[in-house]
């Protein structure tokens, strides 16, 4: 079968489409004949080598989640998964190949609505924005910011607010285009990349999801209201500086925290409940699957190269 691994960390150009052999589910796993593939954040951390000290080597085939139909499964998994339209994390990787191997435990059935893209483009990142709201123990009439609120999970994280009751959405983007597309789906405040919105922006906020990271953390530490909560999700722009604590130290009787999240502290259970329901919301069209791309598996440098330029909407999804 067609699979992309990656040959050389660094650029896109390091990756590229091999032949591989078919994998064979062992103990717990499923085979998954893929329809749509999700690019993520962290496939292109990953293709960068930023991880290489975590074990990661050449030769990997980078994805996190596919969608597509069980064709295989082990010997002690139930057979009825058998010919199942299904979404699944497949790990650190394996996502960007024709079939790809998952845990039973980490494959969702799909709704008939629901398509493949749309399910990639959801799967993961919806979870992710649910909890890490829930971690900052949002509610209805407090204030949020989400920083990076283009990306897969900045999205659902605006979406989900507004329908929580927010008192103000504010965003953090880069373009009044961006701007408009995000006031579409929720947002009342729009802020450039270093969290400047003008005068009728909110001066504080009560909540802070952030999935940027990087050397100016510590200003988004001093926009907390006091007892404000920023929450980091994900780190595009790198690890905050090793001192930022100082700025929460600083400002003592405002009693702000700062907490990292990870959907791997979620139990299964309730990652796979939250993730039906917000299908199910989809296909109500409650909950935005916002594609940017669909490109076909051969073309995932190309995938890469649009997310490294800073130009990607929502998600782009692989088709094989």
């Amino acid at each position: 079968m067609r699979a992309v691994t990656i040959e050389r960390f660094g650029d896109p150009s390091g990756m590229t489409v091999t032949d591989v052999p078919v994998p064979t589910p062992g103990p717990g796993q499923v085979v998954i004949e893929t329809e749509a593939i999700g690019v993520g954040g962290v496939d292109a951390v990953i293709r960068r080598g930023t991880l290489a000290g975590y074990g990661f080597t050449t030769g990997l085939i980078p994805g996190s989640e596919v969608a597509g139909t069980v064709t295989a499964v082990a010997a002690d998994v139930d057979r009825s998964w058998l010919g199942r339209r299904v979404w699944a994390f497949t790990g650190t990787g394996g996502g960007y190949a024709e079939q790809a191997l998952a845990q039973v435990s980490d494959v969702d059935a799909l709704p008939d609505e629901l398509s493949s893209i749309d399910a990639v483009t959801l799967g993961s990142s919806g979870p992710v924005a649910h909890f890490a709201l829930a971690h900052a123990h949002f509610a209805a009439g407090e204030s949020v910011l989400v920083r990076g609120a283009a990306g897969s999970i900045g999205i659902p994280a605006v979406e989900l607010a507004a329908r929580g009751g927010a008192s103000a959405v504010a965003v953090t983007t880069s373009s009044p285009e961006r701007s408009a597309r995000l006031r579409e789906l929720g947002a009342t405040h729009v802020l450039d990349r270093s969290g400047d919105g003008g005068p009728d922006a909110p001066g504080s906020y009560d909540v802070i999801i952030d999935i940027v990271g990087g050397p100016d953390t510590p200003e988004f530490i001093d926009r907390l209201a006091p007892n404000g909560r920023l929450v980091v999700v994900g780190a595009i722009a790198g690890m905050p500086p090793a001192d930022f604590g100082k700025r929460l130290i600083s400002a003592f009787q405002q009693s702000r925290s700062v907490a990292t999240f990870s959907l791997d502290t979620i139990p299964t259970s309730d990652r796979d409940a939250a993730r039906a329901d917000q299908f199910a919301a989809a296909t109500r069209g409650e909950l935005h699957a916002v594609v940017h791309d669909v490109l076909p598996l051969d073309q995932a440098a190309d995938a890469h190269r649009q997310m490294d330029a800073g130009t990607v909407f929502g998600r782009v999804v692989l088709v094989a």
